[in-house]
């Protein structure tokens, strides 16, 4: 039985979805961990502790742990000035692997941070590390300009971690090209397994999803769900949403899930804030409809109350949403970004527009609202593509087999590093 510690410093299996920092890296660690475990893995996930009441330890699910690493202060801290606390967590991180009766085989990093504690690991114990970046420093730049608040250093420290990790995980084909290209990553330690989705919480329902909600029968539904910041183009869905009636003289509610509440918080919350008032100064606030953030097991009914899942990002490593609205049979129309450009078949399961164009989002709304029995085509062609290749169960298989690639190659030289760093912890 392996033994697997994944590292992801940021983001908890165990937070609640949709605040800033709360979003698909979590949703891929805890799906991840839950589905290795199926697979007869021991899996105990590392993450910083960030409320005094989290016991360091967490039995979360069977042969599945979750480790509150104490790393810097026991409350909320942006990922961007998390740097400062990464070298505590190593070392905090390698006491705790020295003490454990049955030794990890493999560390599976997320993120570049939890890549440079997988750095320390491998080079105390001999533990070999798999990589996931979840998002590239460079091409984050590229996107958000200024508004990228990460230092610079963060490009050589990817850079390193491509050089030293045994195996990197690529989440699509335009992240494999983006790692070759703009950081000479060796392509052949690269393997590209995409993120998934769980059958257990995504798919149709039989029930009146909108009753449940309280939403009205007669309205074409646009959802919009995920994080509320600005790389994420919420605003774009407001743009084209104003298009759509202005232009088109189609009526339609603009549901838009996320933030970091259950009840909108514009102060809380700015960017929230800036979405209100772009949606009053376009004079359709009555149709745009802010609910906050809602438990994952409240997202399978909007995602099948909705006549159309749209996510408009101007990047986007993978993007999970895409997949759970098409999981339920929902079309989704999406920038033609990232992993978006992956799951999402133009005119066969949905269809892929360009960054911050409003008007070419606005006209394929008004096609799917034209004509419902075309959004229906592609709502149950995209369910069939999403269970076919992408749920978690899938996904785990794959991601086994490149533990088991970057496990073989060091097990000859990592058993006696293994025995002398035990016998270290014994004299210490």
């Amino acid at each position: 039985m392996r033994k697997i510690a994944l590292i992801s410093e940021h983001a908890s299996p165990l937070a609640c979805i949709g605040s800033v920092d709360s979003g698909g890296q979590n949703v891929y660690v805890a799906q991840l961990a839950k589905h290795l475990a199926r697979l007869g893995y021991l899996v105990d996930v590392f993450t910083r502790r960030d409320d005094e009441s989290q016991e360091q330890v967490t039995e979360w699910i069977p042969n599945v742990r979750v480790i509150h690493v104490p790393a810097g202060p026991a409350r909320f801290v942006p990922k961007e000035a998390m740097l400062p606390y990464i070298e505590q967590f190593g070392r905090f991180m390698i006491r705790f692997a020295r003490r454990q009766k049955v030794p990890y085989d493999l560390v599976h990093a997320n993120f570049f941070m939890s890549g440079m504690v997988a750095q320390q690991i491998k080079k105390m114990l001999g533990i070999p590390f798999v990589m996931t970046f979840h998002a590239l420093g460079k091409v984050r730049r590229l996107s958000q300009g200024q508004a990228d608040a990460f230092p610079d250093i963060r490009f050589a420290i990817e850079e390193q971690l491509m050089q030293d990790a045994d195996r990197i995980v690529a989440e699509c084909p335009q992240d494999r090209q983006d790692m070759e290209q703009l950081y000479n990553a060796p392509a052949d330690r690269i393997d590209v397994v995409p993120c998934g989705f769980d059958p257990d919480e995504f798919g149709p329902m039989s029930t009146d999803t909108r009753q449940q909600l309280g939403l009205p029968r007669d309205e074409f539904i646009i959802l919009q769900l995920g994080r509320i910041v600005p790389r994420k183009g919420v605003d774009n869905v407001i743009r084209a949403a104003a298009v759509l009636r202005h232009e088109h003289g189609i009526r339609s509610r603009l549901l838009i899930v996320g933030g970091d509440g259950e009840t909108p918080d514009p102060v809380a919350t700015p960017e929230l804030g800036r979405l209100m008032a772009l949606a009053d100064s376009l004079r359709i606030e009555d149709s745009v409809q802010f609910t906050g953030k809602r438990g994952r097991d409240q997202l399978r009914y909007y995602y099948n109350a909705a006549d159309v899942f749209v996510t408009t990002p101007w990047y986007e490593p993978f993007g999970i949403t895409p997949l759970e609205a098409m999981a339920c049979g929902t079309p989704v129309i999406g920038t033609a970004v990232g992993g978006i450009k992956t799951t999402v078949v133009e005119g066969e399961t949905g269809f892929l527009v360009p960054p911050n164009d409003a008007h070419a989002l606005a006209a394929r709304l008004a096609l799917l609202q034209q004509q419902p029995q075309l959004a229906q085509r592609l709502g149950w062609a995209g369910m069939r593509r999403a269970y076919h290749q992408f749920t978690w169960r899938h996904v785990a298989a794959q991601i086994a087999d490149v533990y088991e690639s970057a496990i073989e190659p060091v097990t000859l030289y990592a058993e006696p590093l293994r025995a002398a760093a035990g016998e270290r912890s014994l004299g210490s």
